[in-house]
């Protein structure tokens, strides 16, 4: 059985988490601290950490810093109730870049807690397979483990079997980011909105540099930068 870690400081939220995706088979454990967090994750084994942005004492990324300092290397979703360009940064470089914001909608919860875990499950099949969807799922497990350069290679990858692929161009915006190059994550997730007008996390992404940051329009030509 797969196991998860919920960190959450409001009880609510966590009763939320655990009848949203309990249902689907996973084994849950939850915690309102950060610190009791960190005691978990080393001493027991988790498939998924769900860690809250706002939390007592540390927040979320603070937490996530002291996992992968202790080697901790459990995939995380970071959820927020808000927008911050600087601490998304953060997180992405440290291997999160899966984002929920609340209020959450089950659905969603489930739906990126199922890609996380089956993104994790790499198999040499998978890993051999040339395709667009193949190359974007490694994209993602490396970023996750911050292999950046390595993923950065499978996003390339992923846009010259698929150019038109939203998720792709999203990707390589993501990647920009965390090199904090937000003029060219703007183009990035601008070109993936074009392609779908209905893709959600780069609507979201677009979102966030914007509250931020005044970007002027551009027709620079696209590329991935060196």
């Amino acid at each position: 059985m797969k196991r998860l870690l919920v960190v959450d400081d409001e009880a609510n939220a966590r009763l939320s988490f655990r009848t949203a995706v309990e249902t689907e088979g996973y084994e849950i454990s939850e915690t309102g601290t950060a610190v009791d967090a960190l005691a978990k994750l080393q001493t027991q084994l988790f498939e998924l950490a769900i860690l809250d942005m706002r939390l007592p004492e540390l927040d979320g990324h603070a937490l996530l810093d002291a996992m992968r300092k202790e080697g901790i290397a459990t995939p995380a979703d970071i959820v927020t109730a808000f927008s911050d360009v600087p601490n998304a940064v953060r997180a992405m470089k440290l291997g999160a870049i899966d984002f929920l914001q609340k209020p959450l909608r089950p659905e969603d919860l489930r739906q990126v807690v199922s890609e996380i875990i089956l993104r994790h499950e790499s198999t040499t099949k998978v890993m051999e397979m040339d395709d667009a969807a193949s190359h974007i799922t490694a994209a993602k497990r490396l970023i996750n483990r911050r292999e950046f350069s390595a993923a950065k290679a499978h996003v390339i990858r992923a846009l010259q079997l698929d150019e038109k692929s939203a998720e792709a161009f999203n990707l390589a915006g993501v990647l920009a980011e965390i090199l904090e190059d937000y003029d060219r994550a703007k183009k990035l997730y601008g070109r993936a909105i074009a392609i779908n007008k209905h893709f959600e996390p780069a609507q979201q992404n677009m979102r966030r540099i914007f509250e931020l940051f005044n970007f002027g329009s551009s027709e620079e030509p696209f590329n991935l930068g060196d």
